[in-house]
Parts: structure tokens; C-alpha cells; sequence
């Protein structure tokens, strides 16, 4: 008798391999994000994994209307260092940056990381940016008038809002203006970007989101120290207001008859955080910025001083000769 064989086949689960092209993308830091003129800023990369291998590389964001986005400048020294923090020093002006990360032989690259901007309210640049009304805090539903002002022949008006998101055009943009009815998103750091790649001084624009409170009304661009300046209250409906409340750096400095705070001479010790109090609401705070005065403009003055100076000598002189010529 035969036996019978059976062959039996066994097969195993099944697997899914999922092949990825999708690069990591590295994570960029700058601080200060707010600059003081001439300051030093520090600019961090840091990659998912991190481990050691890694090299970095640094880039400067160049405006590139035409494509509606930025190309990457290396920075000098910025290609392949050891370290992930770069430093810069003498920062003037509004600038974005970019890092990307690599390692191996042949190295393999990380995607660039999203810019970042460090934002400077210095306005010696040949760009300019003007806001109309000229304050920081507006209502909602306001027009607000964004004017890119400099030698150049295209403009674009970028902003970065408060969830963190960057965008690169303006709703309504005509010429070099970009026209705004405000909406609570619409709170955000503005500047400029011209066709030749420069870039304005920034400003913060806040949008208040109650329709019944007060708004500070305070300057957008910085004070020059020595010069005046005036804060006031005002409402949606009323423009002038009495018996407001003035808070600096969150201290009650004023609070009488008067609706308005004066400062007939400014001084840095008056830069910081102001806002307003009218019966019983308060606004926003906004920041105050104080800068040096010119020292160009000094010199001029002083220039003009020393030759008024002489000249009166030169006249006083001349009258005393006189007077003993003709005694």
C-alpha cells in the first residue's frame, strides 16, 4: 500500500515598504528677533536627530520679486562649519536668513529650513516703509495705507503674523501701496522688500478685536531722542477723550483732566510698553522705541554752531575797530 504525500505551502503576512524622498527639513532660530542697531544676532540650526557628523550651512534670504519667494546667499564662512550657531555681527537692518544641515561622503543635505527674520526698526535704509494713520494700534475694519518708498521700481510688502505664518504678497497692492481694511489677522510685523533685494525698517501693526475698548494711539516708526512726542486714547466713536489713564512699562505715569501724555523731550529711559486706560478698559500695550539722534545731523549743527559762532566774533570785532577809529 502507498502512501500518499502532501506538499504544503506556507506563506507570511505580507509587509508594506514605504520609500520616502522627503528630506529632513532643520529648524532655524535667530535671536534677537528685534535688533538694536549694530547688535549682534545669533542665528541657530537644529536638525531633527541631532548627532554628531552634521556640518551647517548659512544662508542670507535675497528678495526675488519676479518668482514671488527669496534665493539663498551663503553667508561668508557659512559653508559646512562644525558648529550649529552662526554669529553676525554689526546687523543694521531688517534681513532674513536660512540654514541646511550635512553630512557623509558624498555629503547628503537636509532640506534649507523656513527663513527667519530679524526685524530692525532702524530707517537708514534706502528702503522705507510709511504707515497712514501713522500709529501703532488700529480698530478693526480701519484703512490702513502700507507705502514701500525708496528708488526702486518693484515692491513687495511682506508680513509675519502672530500664529507664526509668513506671507509674501499683499491683498490689494497698487504701486508701491498695500491697502489694508483690518482684521484681527491682520496683527503682525510689516516691512518692505524692493526688486534689488533691500529691505525696510519693520513695524508692528496690532489690531484691537474689541469694538468697545480704547486704542493707544503711539507712533509706529522710533522717537529720536530730544524730540517731542505725544500719546493719546481714542475710541471707535470718539477721537478725544479726557481722564484717561497712561501706563509706562505697566506703572501709572498720568492720571488727571488731561487726555493726552506729553513728552516735550524724549529720552531712552522712556522707551518700553505704554497703553491706556479710559473708564475702566484698557488697550493693548505697544512698544515705544527711542533711537540716538543723528550723528550726522549733529555735526551738521555743530558745524553751523562754530561758523555763527566766528562770525559774531568776526562782527564784534569790527565794531570795536570802529568805535576807536572814529573817537
Amino acid at each position: 500500500m502507498k502512501s500518499s504525500q502532501h506538499k504544503t505551502t506556507e506563506w507570511s503576512d505580507s509587509v508594506t515598504l514605504t520609500v520616502s524622498d522627503n528630506k529632513p527639513r532643520p529648524v532655524l532660530t535667530v535671536s534677537p528677533s528685534w535688533l538694536s542697531p549694530g547688535a549682534s544676532v545669533t542665528l541657530n540650526c537644529e536638525v531633527e536627530h541631532p548627532s554628531a557628523g552634521w556640518s551647517f550651512y548659512w544662508y542670507k534670504a535675497v528678495p526675488d520679486l519676479s518668482e514671488k519667494s527669496s534665493s539663498y546667499e551663503l553667508l561668508p564662512d557659512g559653508s559646512g562649519t562644525a558648529q550649529d550657531s552662526y554669529i553676525i555681527h554689526g546687523q543694521t537692518h531688517t534681513a532674513g536668513y536660512v540654514c541646511r544641515a550635512g553630512r557623509g561622503d558624498p555629503e547628503y543635505h537636509t532640506d534649507h529650513s523656513q527663513p527667519k527674520f530679524v526685524w530692525s526698526a532702524d530707517v537708514h535704509s534706502a528702503a522705507s516703509l510709511t504707515v497712514s494713520p501713522d500709529r501703532v494700534q488700529h480698530f478693526t475694519s480701519d484703512s490702513v495705507s502700507l507705502t514701500c518708498e525708496g528708488n526702486f521700481t518693484e515692491w513687495r510688502v511682506r508680513k509675519f503674523s502672530e500664529d507664526g505664518r509668513l506671507y509674501s504678497d499683499c491683498r490689494r497692492m497698487t504701486g508701491s501701496t498695500c491697502n489694508i481694511n483690518t482684521s484681527k489677522s491682520d496683527t503682525a510685523v510689516y516691512w518692505c522688500e524692493s526688486g534689488s533685494g533691500e529691505f525696510s525698517s519693520a513695524v508692528n501693526i496690532t489690531v484691537q478685536n474689541d469694538g468697545n475698548g480704547p486704542i493707544l494711539v503711539s507712533p509706529v516708526h522710533p522717537v529720536t531722542e530730544g524730540a517731542s512726542v505725544s500719546l493719546s486714547c481714542s475710541l471707535r466713536t470718539q477721537k478725544i477723550l479726557s481722564n484717561v489713564f497712561f501706563y509706562h512699562n505697566y506703572k501709572l505715569i498720568q492720571n488727571d483732566t488731561r487726555g493726552e501724555l506729553k513728552i516735550s523731550a524724549v529720552s531712552k529711559s522712556d522707551e518700553g510698553f505704554y497703553k491706556c486706560q479710559y473708564s475702566g478698559r484698557e488697550s493693548a500695550q505697544s512698544w515705544m522705541s527711542v533711537k540716538g539722534a543723528d550723528s550726522s545731523s549733529s555735526a551738521v549743527w555743530l558745524i553751523v554752531g562754530l561758523v555763527c559762532g566766528v562770525s559774531l566774533i568776526i562782527i564784534l570785532l569790527l565794531l570795536l575797530y570802529r568805535c576807536r577809529t572814529t573817537n
